[in-house]
């Protein structure tokens, strides 16, 4: 069954405009809020189902119905695999705690779930070169999803961005930009010159498709539980857009027939360096400040101001559930924790999300018997400065 994608819609509920997907769109062109793709469940509905997926080729696009309506641009992302950890949850006292291991993606991170969708986009609708700010993991994604589709693509990094990021970028064949400061300037960087260089921007959530390309982790979760959802998911919240796209794959199942009305508990876990999502959900606010002097080793959760804020911070309230920040002293050693017990070689934001899970049973606000999963968004692979720190201080160091 090929997509049913219908439309696009604006995510703003005092909006929800339409807007054709037949075109290349950014944010709504009423009220500049994010777009979001619509699909007809019910048709889709008619053919997603456990035993047609059993023989489907093991990549995100498997869930064609409820993805982009084109080609594939693809490496092969996607149906990551759920680890059961039995020793790391013996000593949190948790009898089903899980790992998704998202480092084993193409490019070692998530990223490339959402970057494979948005440049099968971009390439169906005529894109020569597409842009983006990036903290590092989505500038390499971008890059080698853009290689395979054989377009251009343009990357604005922190210059204090990890080496292995801008090496990786660069290999690709991207035309790497450095820029003094943080991802929120990079995007600074994009915004002022995308329409004289003629570039489409891809940043988070400022095109349609990323978020869909994420979403995948939610159906990949139904599908590995044999059609259930756990109790709790814990996600390193940088941008945001897993999480988001994770609630929008639970309310696409539910119209589908596929769910009931249960939701997992979304977890929020940020560095202490930056946190502002944390700050927002202890206030109660609906929509997070800007975080100043923003600093962490993490650098996929160095986000100051994430531009799905808003939409983070009501799925958090409506799954009841919580942010907690970690420090990278915390984060850095619940790394060696996670590689020691389980032999995943986590990135730091892997880290920040065992942190959370730790205190959380510390305040028992996870239970013993519940189904806990703890995203691990890349690879420590893209993170051998951190590492390095981390090991430093073991005996011996490296």
């Amino acid at each position: 069954m090929p997509s049913t994608m219908t439309h696009l819609q604006c995510s703003n509920a005092a909006c929800k405009k339409a807007a054709s997907y037949s075109s290349l769109q950014n944010l709504c062109p009423t009220c500049n809020a994010p777009l979001l793709a619509r699909y007809d469940l019910a048709l889709a509905g008619r053919t997603l189902t456990l035993d047609a997926l059993r023989d489907r080729a093991r990549t995100m696009w498997r869930y064609e119905e409820v993805l982009p309506a084109a080609p594939p641009v693809t490496l092969g992302e996607g149906m990551t695999p759920l680890i059961h950890a039995r020793r790391l949850g013996e000593r949190l006292g948790l009898t089903n705690l899980f790992i998704k291991d998202e480092g084993l993606n193409p490019t070692a991170s998530f990223k490339a779930r959402g970057l494979s969708a948005a440049v099968t986009m971009a390439k169906a609708l005529g894109v020569q070169t597409i842009a983006l700010p990036t903290a590092g993991n989505a500038g390499g994604a971008a890059a080698a999803y853009a290689a395979k589709a054989g377009i251009g693509c343009v990357i604005a990094m922190p210059a204090d961005t990890p080496m292995v990021n801008i090496m990786e970028a660069r290999a690709f064949g991207a035309d790497v930009r450095l820029i003094d400061g943080l991802i929120s300037d990079c995007g600074k960087f994009i915004a002022e010159n995308r329409s004289k260089e003629g570039w489409f921007e891809v940043s988070t959530l400022k095109e349609p498709y990323r978020i869909e390309g994420k979403k995948t982790m939610g159906y990949e979760l139904w599908e590995e539980l044999g059609g259930k959802l756990p109790d709790v998911i814990v996600y390193p919240t940088g941008g945001g857009v897993g999480l988001i796209g994770m609630w929008k794959a639970f309310e696409e199942l539910e119209i589908m027939g596929r769910i009931g009305r249960e939701r997992p508990r979304m977890i929020a876990a940020q560095a202490a360096g930056c946190a502002p999502i944390v700050r927002a959900f202890e206030q109660h606010l609906e929509s997070a400040e800007f975080w100043t002097n923003a600093a962490t080793v993490a650098s996929g959760l160095r986000v100051p101001k994430p531009l799905g804020d808003s939409l983070i911070l009501a799925d958090l309230y409506a799954s009841r559930g919580e942010a907690v920040a970690a420090s990278d002293s915390e984060m850095l050693a619940a790394c060696r924790e996670m590689a020691s017990l389980e032999a995943i070689f986590a990135a730091p934001e892997g880290g920040a999300g065992l942190v959370a899970v730790q205190k959380l049973v510390g305040e028992k606000k996870i239970d013993r018997n519940e189904t806990v999963v703890l995203f691990n968004t890349g690879s420590g692979y893209k993170y051998i400065e951190a590492w390095r720190a981390a090991l430093g201080t073991v005996r011996g160091g490296i």
